[in-house]
């Protein structure tokens, strides 16, 4: 009877922890559909909210604010997932896709997208950055090759290609600037042009995502071993792994192709949820996507007053955010022991 009532008690606080970064999240949402550059009454919110209303106001809502909101929360939530999947699949804390060179890959290959065939539709750019993070991800994995040293060359190789991908994107913008001045706030990550439109595109790989994550949860914590001890126990560690990296370039290659490489979610909610809960995969998944949403949502309203009445790319608050930890993060790790 003892273990079951520890395990009840621990039941509390998680269940408290989890109510709480939902509430949270919803707090954020409502600040993003109240404050902007334009006033909006306690009523007209909720009038719009509710669709009780058509007027200027309540569509300002409906069309502008409310998909924005919710593609923050979708869109934290991938990549901070994203985040996690790829330091659990190098075994490397200081792992991302945005570090790791996949959301410069994905960046890249918009960019040749939009540029190349200017009138395709938000699919085809969803297309061209999924096949730039593979690229990008095969490119990284065959530089590390094999070995006890592979996830040290992985790291390197992964932030090779990063600045070189990076450097490319930003040599073809200079070329071909008549093509790609609107681009600018979207290579630095931006909720701006955020719409409906997007959110029905991005939610089929959002649900998939999360149903392939639920599925594969159990094969996930494989990762969490020693690659030794898991093939020991006669387990396919390679194909998990690669199922893992196919689900985070669904994750961040969608998120990447609608709002550019936001920075340092993927790095930074994954050591946040696992300083709050622990290294629980089934308990720090959920909460690692749900920080990751609170986090887009803050940031995209803040973003909104830094040069207000102008709007500002989200991905400057969250570098601002992010960049600082990443130093600690850097220093705590080498400093272990």
């Amino acid at each position: 009877m003892k273990p079951i009532t520890e395990k009840q008690s621990q039941k509390w606080p998680l269940l408290f922890l989890f109510s709480a970064a939902v509430l949270v999240m919803l707090i954020g949402v409502i600040c993003n559909l109240k404050w902007g550059q334009a006033y909006i009454s306690w009523r007209t919110l909720f009038e719009a909210v509710t669709y009780q209303g058509s007027d200027k106001a309540h569509l300002y809502i409906q069309t502008l604010r409310l998909p924005r909101a919710i593609m923050a929360c979708i869109v934290g939530m991938q990549l901070a997932l994203a985040g996690m999947l790829t330091q659990i699949t190098t075994k490397n804390p200081l792992a991302s896709p945005h570090i790791f060179g996949i959301n410069a890959g994905a960046a890249l290959a918009v960019v040749i997208g939009l540029v190349a065939l200017p009138h395709f539709g938000n699919f085809g750019l969803i297309g061209f950055a999924f096949v730039g993070a593979a690229l990008s991800a095969l490119l990284i994995w065959s530089l590390a090759g094999g070995g006890r040293q592979q996830y040290v060359r992985l790291a390197l190789a992964g932030i090779t290609i990063h600045f070189l991908m990076s450097s490319l994107t930003e040599g073809f913008i200079i070329m071909n600037q008549h093509a790609t001045d609107s681009m600018i706030f979207w290579l630095v990550g931006s909720l701006n042009l955020a719409g409906w439109s997007d959110v029905q595109i991005i939610l089929p790989f959002f649900i998939g995502g999360m149903v392939l994550f639920t599925l594969m949860l159990p094969a996930f914590k494989l990762l969490l071993l020693d690659d030794d001890i898991a093939a020991g126990l006669g387990q396919r560690v390679n194909i998990v792994r690669g199922v893992s990296m196919v689900l985070v370039l669904i994750l961040a290659g969608s998120a990447v192709a609608l709002c550019g490489p936001i920075g340092f979610i993927c790095l930074l909610v994954p050591h946040i949820a696992r300083a709050m809960i622990g290294p629980n995969l089934p308990i720090l998944g959920p909460m690692t996507a749900l920080l990751g949403g609170i986090l887009l949502v803050y940031a995209d309203f803040l973003s909104r007053f830094i040069a207000f009445p102008f709007e500002s790319p989200v991905g400057i608050v969250t570098a601002v955010i992010g960049a600082p930890y990443f130093i600690y993060l850097a220093r705590k790790q080498g400093g272990a022991k």
